[in-house]
């Protein structure tokens, strides 16, 4: 309604006289078009602000739409600017398509907004003379770069970003490396850096989807080509692989940290993307070149510094693509002609004021913006009430406006000003910091020692806020607190880098190189002299373009619109009065209301104050003071009412009349609150030239009497129309009574009519009852008749029955009993047989017994059983894959019998069809009977009446006498229902479907064969199956054991877990070989062989070394003491001696050896209890699968003082050159004394999922999976927390596992010499301190020079007590040493029992899903057999229902021959 009355108006075609309208949006819009085009042509602003998520963006939507649609001329000459189908498009549609792109480039999803604006624009649009719209104009300000680095959670980045992701096709994935693979299952927007942050949730109003299609056409219909538009999405792709860009610390050759880049595809992508060179693109983010005094010095950037540079430059690229494509918009958008331009209307969308728990730079410039803005709006007000009090003549001398100079004074003015300082502070350069700045704020506004806040009072900060950094600043809405250490100095410098200049500017893309030109004009100032342009602060370009927008919004007729929210949900139906309140306050609307209830707020015409308050003085006379204003002077009127009231107003009030009596009126004037009395100063109230201007105390009283007045009117109004309803309830009430009267009459005569008829249905009723109680005796005594029949007639047949069972098994008893006679003897004969043949093989094998030779043979024969018994597991693999192939071909035979059920089932209901047929047949039949019948009596009537009649000739008379009649009475008559074509097709269809069951029959003995043929196959290949899993679980226990000695595992434990695996196998070779008879002598003693127990094959395992057979490691290996043959028990001793020896000078060879260094390939493991971003704590490998040496680095003589080194060692081909380089560490050193624990294997993380280095190729990194399945060449070290990690774990790969057994003896021996020499004593002996710390050096070290207090020179004690405590330290170093290796050896004792239940565990698992399995193929063929015997029954009753079908025929043909032989013998 108000768009449609503003466009009536605007073309002169509404109601001109109506209303002014209401306080709107288009009414405003209205409003500052009609003033556009009235005489003066003066040009129009409207100022739009509100905080984020008010509706500032719809609000210009709005604005901009209804203005171009008044503006628009369809008819008019409109340029070019078509879109990619070549369509004309006009400028109104130009201008509303540019709100799109500027929306996906500059709008971004907050907390409290899904499209908040995170710029300022001010878009222009001009007029001609005419009022139609020649273009626009679009000028930004203040871009939220900072978003582009981070956002928070909940939030997004721009929508560019997220429309291109999830919008893009498929060819745009591969055209801009959007590679859903790498993801790790995650969505695109997640998974970038600078999407993902904040979640990357969706939008509530539209998707991303329909976003992009909505930017391309816009994109399109501004005129751009296909390949800019490509162009302009690459570079944003690019900025998203830019921010994925990783880096990772090393040491340069200066020993000084430096950053390099993980993933050089990442970079190489996002060049590609960006049009950039790659090699400039890595120097500009790991380098920072700084140009002192001409000379150029470039400083390598750490990590972290790396990662600023990184998010600096993506921010450069973004905001000069920014403002090139706001440019781009305007080239589009913009008109020719300047001077076709007769007027504008200007519409400002700015950011409202800000405070937030931290406040930055952001909100310093936002909130001196609304500063600026509020000082406008405060003059504008002023100079509205200015005008109005002046043209009605009202004195307003005493009213006094706030002025807010002195705020932006403070912010502004130079050089004390607080923008004017941070411009100052960022020329010193590096010198320069955000401290020193607020230092500098705090010593120019409070330079009293205890001073808190400013003279003009604007700028304050407590001592603490002055320690932390913070200043307040008191602006109209309130005090604002901003935090100097956010980065103030480095967001106004806003500088480009000398590396990003060098990037753009050469070996760039054209677009790029545009871009840059179009930052490069808005951040540096252009210079007349030929001198070089002077970079600008942002500080310095937001003054400059605010002084700007103010000069031209004084020039022009400013209109206000301000956007509230009601809420922080977004909810509707829902307003949070504090918030309101505030969003007013922000706003400076409660600032003006202010200011005009200062004057008179209160402004009503002439008329309107009389006919609105007249109603004050009713008792007043007409003759004083008329109630009509006809022939009235108003002001005149107006004056005198105003006496009149303050006369009235002043005296007491009464309510009785002259008499005495008082009114209805007055009666509920007197029941009612009485308001105050109508006395006020008259100067509150002033008489203008054609308004009344009231203060708010005389208007609220005036209001007040007015509701009083109003509020006993109503009353008196109600209580006369409370009396009409109660008489209208009456009549009302009247007439139903009546009305039901009457009804109740016509329901008594109703019911009287209906017990007659129940008594009539009553009786009827009672006789049908009784006539079903005769029926039903009736029915009882017939079944009880059929039922005593029945039972006679069973009990005949079964006691007949009962004689002929108990005749069977009479016979099938003296039948058997003959067989078992004929059984037994057979098998008493048989068993004379075997026995002597049993004790011929006995005999022969008790003399092979005492033979040697013959025992030695029966073990050959075993070894090459045994050898054969692993030859049928290398055939496991044929046997599975012919497993495979039988299963196989189970399932099609399955299928086949499955279709044969189906078509049996068919054959099984068409014979239904044909019992149907045939019943039908007999029942055609039995009425034939009952026709012969009737003509047999008919017969016999005729033959009667031919009785009664005259003699008849002879030859008739032998003719009648001829005619049978006994069969003719038995015979069956086939009426017409049965022709011979019926019978000819029943014939046919009987032929056809015994042929069916003749091929169902071949098709069934077919599939039998077949089936059994598979079935033998599968028990073949079954039996070969589980000979080869014997084989497996007997081959598997000797590898197993060969890596344990024979101390740690008990023998009978072995020989339990053995038995059970190899008795089964000799049962079935048993039951494989029983039929061969012949060679029956030979296959006893292989079962005799396969019968023994398991211990007597653990001599054939290796356990230990046994035989000639010498192990690559046996030279290393010292055979123990108590594994020796021993006579007494001094031989143990001295054996016992020897090794001791041998160890010890082993152990004390490792020093040195550990000094040279030792190669391994190690893991660095840190754990950190701290929750990341996801949740989890952090686990990370600082070192993956890196080739170290392993050195142990002296750095005093005390054990404290040792450390282990990592250095990385050189590649093969420098090794090969001999290129010697000086060791690079590549991990930080491990003092002894932060070795918690030494222990064998990979300890806390599997060994074969440890990652690979991603330097490495894919074949090699195979390789080295492959090698992580031993796990015995693995060492782990875990190490003392660090302040980065909670735990340090080092995973070391050794190339041998006897290098791993002496590294491990070795560094748990050094551990053991660390506790007993620096540690707490383990031993209850205790050494005096001072030669306990004479100990405190490295083994192998020379000891300290110096007094001992032990050394007593008297020379008749013959032994020196130096001597005696010394030897008790070693006595006690030795205990304690001991000590220490036997609580490390029990440990890994512990560990290797609970692998072994581990391993039993996943043995016994795969034996039971072996058995599951058998179970289930034994399933699979008891259920073929049950088809099998189903098939053959419904075969055999198909025969059954073929043989009926012949009897039925047979018969069908002898009744069709009776009944021709019938038709013959009847007379004519």
């Amino acid at each position: 309604s108000y768009r449609q009355e503003g466009l009536l108006r605007s073309q002169n075609l509404g109601d001109s006289n109506a209303k002014r309208l209401g306080p709107h949006v288009y009414s405003i819009a209205d409003r500052s078009y009609r003033q556009m085009m009235s005489e003066k042509r003066k040009s129009q602003s409207i100022l739009i602000s509100g905080e984020s998520g008010a509706g500032k963006t719809e609000t210009t939507k709005i604005v901009m739409l209804y203005l171009t649609t008044l503006g628009s001329n369809t008819s008019g000459s409109e340029e070019a600017g078509g879109n990619a189908e070549g369509e004309k498009l006009s400028i109104m549609e130009r201008v509303l398509q540019s709100n799109p792109i500027l929306e996906a480039f500059g709008n971004a999803k907050t907390l409290r907004n899904d499209n908040s604006s995170r710029f300022g624009k001010f878009i222009e649009l001009g007029f001609n003379r005419a009022g139609v719209l020649q273009g626009a104009k679009v000028q930004t300000y203040l871009l939220e770069k900072v978003r582009l680095g981070f956002h928070a959670s909940g939030e997004r980045n721009y929508h560019i970003f997220y429309q291109l992701l999830r919008g893009a096709s498929e060819e745009q994935h591969q055209k801009y490396c959007f590679h859903d693979g790498i993801t790790g299952g995650l969505e695109l927007a997640n998974f970038f850096h600078y999407t993902g942050q904040g979640g990357a949730p969706q939008l509530r109003e539209f998707t991303d989807e329909s976003g992009l299609k909505m930017t391309l056409k816009s994109m399109r219909s501004m005129g751009w080509s296909d390949d800019k538009i490509d162009q302009v999405l690459s570079i944003v792709a690019g900025i998203l692989h830019l921010g994925q860009v990783s880096f990772e610390s090393k040491m340069s050759d200066g020993g000084q940290e430096i950053a390099s880049i993980t993933d050089e595809k990442t970079v190489a992508d996002a060049a590609k993307l960006l049009g950039v060179d790659l090699q400039k693109l890595i120097t500009a983010l790991t380098v920072r070149i700084m140009i002192t005094r001409g000379d150029e010095i470039r400083i390598e950037l750490t990590p972290d510094k790396a990662q600023d540079a990184r998010d600096a430059l993506a921010k450069t690229v973004y905001g000069a693509m920014f403002l090139w494509v706001v440019q781009e918009v305007n080239n589009c958008i913009k008109w020719e002609n300047d001077s076709d331009i007769r007027s504008s209307a200007g519409v400002l969308d700015i950011f409202g004021f800000e405070s937030f728990a931290v406040n930055s730079f952001e909100q310093l410039c936002i909130n001196f913006t609304n500063e600026a803005l509020q000082q406008q709006f405060n003059k504008f007000i002023f100079k509205l009430e200015q005008e109005e009090y002046d043209r009605e003549s009202i004195d307003w001398a005493f009213i006094s406006f706030p002025d807010n100079q002195d705020c932006l004074d403070t912010i502004q003015a130079r050089p004390k000003g607080i923008l004017a300082m941070l411009d100052d502070e960022c020329k010193l350069g590096q010198r320069g910091s955000d401290k020193n700045w607020a230092k500098r704020l705090n010593e120019t506004y409070l330079p009293d020692k205890n001073q808190t806040v400013s003279a003009n009072t604007r700028y304050s900060a407590s001592k603490m806020q002055q320690a932390k950094g913070i200043f307040c600043v008191r602006h109209f809405a309130g005090q604002v607190a901003y935090t100097a250490e956010t980065g103030f100095l480095e967001k106004n410098r806003d500088e480009i880098p000398l590396t990003a200049k060098s990037l753009f500017e050469e070996d760039s893309s054209d677009l790029i190189k545009e871009i840059y030109d179009v930052q490069l004009g808005a951040s540096e100032e252009k210079t007349d002299s030929g001198k070089p342009a002077k970079a600008k602060t942002v500080s310095q370009q937001f003054k400059a373009q605010l002084s700007s927008l103010i000069e031209m919004i004084e020039t022009t007729d400013p209109h206000y619109i301000r956007c509230l929210k009601p809420n922080d949900a977004a909810k509707p139906k829902l307003m949070t009065r504090k918030r309101l309140t505030e969003q007013l306050r922000y706003g400076g609307v409660l600032e003006a209301v202010r200011v005009a209830r200062m004057g008179y707020p209160v402004r009503l015409d002439h008329a309107g104050f009389f006919k609105r308050y007249r109603m004050l003085l009713p008792s007043v006379a007409e003759d004083v003071l008329p109630w009509s204003m006809e022939d009235e002077d108003p002001q005149n009127l107006c004056v005198k009412f105003l006496d009149v009231l303050l006369e009235e107003g002043s005296k007491p009030v009464s309510y009785t009349n002259a008499d005495g009596s008082i009114s209805r009126a007055n009666q509920i004037r007197m029941t009612q609150r009485q308001p105050e009395p109508m006395v006020f100063p008259k100067a509150d109230v002033q008489l203008g030239v054609s308004k009344v201007f009231m203060r708010k105390g005389p208007h609220d009283k005036l209001e007040a009497h007015r509701v009083f007045h109003q509020n006993a009117s109503s009353t008196l109004i109600q209580s006369w129309m409370r009396g009409m309803q109660q008489r209208r309830r009456y009549l009302i009430m009247e007439d139903a009574a009546l009305t039901i009267e009457r009804w109740y009459r016509g329901c008594m005569g109703r019911a009287r009519w209906w017990r007659l008829r129940e008594a009539q249905a009553s009786l009827l009723l009672t006789n049908t009852f009784r006539m079903l109680i005769n029926r039903r005796k009736y029915d009882r005594s017939r079944r009880g008749t059929i039922l005593l029949q029945a039972q006679y007639r069973g009990r005949s047949v079964r006691k007949t029955n009962a004689a002929v069972k108990v005749q069977a098994y009479r016979r099938m008893y003296l039948c058997s009993t003959a067989y078992r006679k004929l059984k037994s003897a057979t098998i008493a004969i048989q068993c004379c047989a075997r026995r002597s043949a049993a004790k011929a093989v006995f005999n022969e094998i008790k003399r092979e017994q005492k033979d040697m030779g013959k025992l030695k043979e029966h073990n050959e024969k075993l070894k090459q059983e045994m050898a054969s018994l692993k030859a049928m597991l290398q055939a496991q693999a044929a046997h599975s894959a012919g497993k495979l192939e039988s299963e196989s071909a189970i399932k099609e035979k399955q299928e086949e019998i499955n279709r044969l059920e189906a078509r049996i089932a068919q054959l099984e209901s068409e014979l239904a069809k044909q019992k149907e047929l045939v019943q039908k047949l007999e029942s055609d039949l039995d009425a034939q009977k009952g026709a012969n019948q009737q003509l047999v009596q008919d017969l016999q009537q005729q033959r009667e009446m031919l009785a009664r009649s005259p003699p008849t000739p002879s030859k008739d008379r032998k003719r009648a006498n001829a005619i049978p009649v006994e069969p003719v009475a038995n015979a069956v008559i086939v009426g017409h229902t049965i022709t011979p074509e019926a019978l000819a097709q029943h014939r046919a269809e009987v032929a056809r479907l015994e042929e069916q069951l003749e091929e169902e029959r071949r098709m069934r003995r077919d599939m039998s064969i077949e089936i059994n043929n598979i079935r033998a196959a599968a028990k073949e290949g079954k039996l070969d199956l589980d000979f080869g899993a014997a084989t497996a679980s007997t081959k598997s226990i000797p590898d197993n054991i060969s890596e344990i000695s024979g101390s740690e595992i008990d023998r009978n434990e072995v020989q339990n877990e053995v038995e059970p695996e190899i008795r089964p196998l000799a049962e079935k070779v048993t039951r494989a070989v029983a039929p061969k008879e012949a060679n029956m002598s030979a296959m006893q003693d292989r079962m005799v062989d396969l019968k023994r127990s398991a211990s007597e094959y653990f001599p054939m395992i290796k356990r230990g070394f046994t035989g000639d057979e010498v192990d690559e490691e046996s030279t290393d290996v010292m055979p123990m003491g108590w594994k020796h043959d021993i006579a007494s028990r001094k031989e143990r001793e001295e054996a016992l001696r020897d090794e001791v020896r041998r160890f010890e000078i082993k152990v004390k060879k490792f020093y040195p050896l550990l000094e040279e260094g030792v190669e391994v390939t190690m893991w660095q493991w840190n754990r950190s209890s701290e929750i990341g971003v996801d949740g989890q704590g952090g686990d990370d490998f600082v070192v993956k699968s890196s080739s170290m040496t392993l050195k142990l680095h002296r750095r005093g003589e005390l054990l404290v003082q040792t450390v282990l080194t990592f250095n990385s060692t050189g590649g093969y081909l420098s090794k090969a050159l001999g290129r010697h380089r000086r060791d690079k560490a590549a991990s930080e050193p491990l003092p002894l004394n932060d070795i918690l624990e030494v222990k064998p294997g990979c300890v806390g993380f599997d060994h074969a999922e440890l990652p690979s280095s991603s330097s490495k190729s894919k074949g090699k990194s195979s390789k080295v999976k492959s090698e992580n399945m031993h796990s015995s060449l693995f060492l782990t070290i875990r190490a003392t927390p660090t302040p980065l990690a909670s735990s340090r774990s080092y995973f070391l790969r050794l190339k041998s596992r006897s290098t791993r057994n002496d590294l491990l003896t070795g560094l748990r021996g050094i551990l053991a010499d660390l506790q007993v020499h620096e540690g707490v004593s383990v031993s209850a002996i205790h050494t005096p301190e001072v030669i306990q710390h004479q100990a405190r050096r490295m083994p192998g070290s020379a000891p300290k020079s110096g007094p001992n207090p032990f050394h007593n020179r008297r020379g008749d004690i013959m032994v020196p007590l130096v001597e005696v405590h010394d030897l008790i330290n070693r006595e006690r170093e030795s205990y304690d040493r001991l000590l220490l290796t036997m609580l490390q050896g029990s440990s890994d004792l512990k560990e290797k029992e609970d692998e072994l239940l581990l391993l039993r565990g996943k043995l016994h698992t795969a034996v039971v899903e072996s058995a599951e399995k058998d179970k289930t193929q034994a399933n699979d063929s008891r259920l073929i057999m049950q088809l099998s015997k189903k098939l053959e029954t419904l075969l055999m009753e198909n025969e059954d229902l073929r043989d009926n079908n012949d009897r039925l025929n047979n018969r069908l043909v002898t009744v069709e021959c009776e009944k021709m032989n019938l038709l013959a013998q009847v007379p004519k």
